[in-house]
């Protein structure tokens, strides 16, 4: 058996990726098993405080997808409990959470990200929606992409081809957040490129390419098997897979992550990347990046998951 004692997996929540995150945990649970480790799952609700207070753990690995569990919120309180976890601090969530906020971050740092405007849903109706959506267009041309500012799973998301699709596109994105990110398409390759972090300085992981049957990398693309075709290591230039790997390096550095993280960037014709987000708790499930990831970079993800916990409970 693992060193580490007891480890809790925090899995569920009230978020709209509830179900995504149970299936993170389940499987990070399996190969922590598998790995000799002493696991245990819980749910983010009122049971958490007391049972974590009534049998306190060596270290906590949060697989909390949306919401409470990368807005930073459930890591104050585990901090507030003494209680050390895998990835990011909560100051760092924050910003990493909100897409906007992150964008600027990354930008300020050189990193090319698609010009893009946020917009609040009061704003959208306060001003009228039709002069508003009109001047976008006119500012940023089509297609477009649009998606909640916070959030992920790529709930409430869209493309939008024509100006008449734009309408549409907002109220499906409200519909899961006050405020949508509304972002020049640029046409490329889609790649994910994991960064994980065990004691020796951020590391990017080989970058996995992601080819959605309908086009469009959807809800029910990244979570129903077979709907999606991915190539892990992405099939990038040499030049391209360095300058991705790069980028997801400095995003994790600028944004203050830690252990562990998943920017999502759009390779140009020119194997030019753009930032597009970063995920702070990225998903484990049999369809997830992270996974497919470790697995091109010749990684046990039980032997990961184990160091990852290791590195965190060393700094309680």
């Amino acid at each position: 058996m693992s060193d580490l004692g007891h480890v809790l997996i925090l899995a569920g929540g009230l978020s709209y990726e509830r179900e995504v995150s149970i299936r993170s945990g389940r499987r990070v649970a399996e190969v922590l098993r598998a790995a000799g480790v002493d696991v245990e799952t819980r749910d983010a609700d009122a049971t958490l405080v007391p049972g974590v207070l009534a049998d306190p753990p060596d270290a906590v690995f949060v697989t909390l997808h949306g919401g409470a569990g990368e807005d930073g919120a459930i890591r104050s309180v585990l901090e507030l409990l003494d209680v050390p976890y895998v990835g990011a601090t909560p100051d760092a969530c924050r910003v990493a959470f909100d897409k906007p906020t992150a964008k600027a971050v990354v930008r300020s740092w050189g990193l090319n990200t698609p010009d893009s405007v946020a917009l609040p849903k009061e704003t959208f109706h306060d001003l009228g929606a039709t002069a508003v959506l009109a001047r976008i267009i006119d500012r940023l041309g089509l297609p477009l992409f649009v998606k909640p500012s916070r959030g992920g799973s790529a709930l409430g998301a869209s493309m939008v081809r024509t100006a008449e699709e734009l309408p549409a596109a907002m109220v499906g994105c409200f519909a899961y957040g006050d405020t949508a990110l509304i972002e020049r398409y640029v046409q490329g390759v889609e790649v994910a490129v994991s960064v994980v972090d065990l004691g020796d300085g951020p590391v990017a992981l080989p970058p996995v390419e992601i080819v959605p049957d309908r086009g469009v990398y959807d809800y029910a693309a990244r979570y129903t098997a077979g709907q999606t075709e991915f190539f892990a290591p992405a099939r990038l230039s040499r030049e391209a897979t360095e300058a991705c790997a790069g980028m997801a390096v400095a995003a994790h550095t600028a944004l203050g992550l830690r252990d562990i993280s998943r920017t999502d960037l759009i390779v140009d014709a020119d194997g030019k990347p753009y930032f597009l987000e970063v995920n702070v708790a990225p998903g484990m499930t049999e369809t997830s990046l992270l996974p497919m990831a470790a697995e091109a970079a010749g990684r046990d993800l039980g032997t990961l998951c184990k160091g990852l916990l290791e590195l965190a409970a060393a700094r309680g």
